[in-house]
């Protein structure tokens, strides 16, 4: 894996369970801080649904 830089939200600048995001040309990789080993990857698309199904409430409980 090509070297990445993570970010965190700026909310979650200072905790220790943040989900932290990396961005590639073609790839968007997550994790979390507390499993930083344990990285998910994503096309520029799959991120696009996502982020979409979130604003929408598609996960709320």
């Amino acid at each position: 894996m090509e070297a990445l830089e993570w970010e965190r939200p700026k909310a979650c600048a200072d905790g220790a369970s943040c989900p932290e995001v990396a961005v590639s040309a073609d790839t968007v990789y997550l994790r979390s801080s507390l499993q930083p080993d344990a990285v998910a990857q994503l096309t520029t698309a799959e991120w696009r649904d996502l982020l979409s199904a979130i604003r929408n409430g598609e996960f709320d409980v």
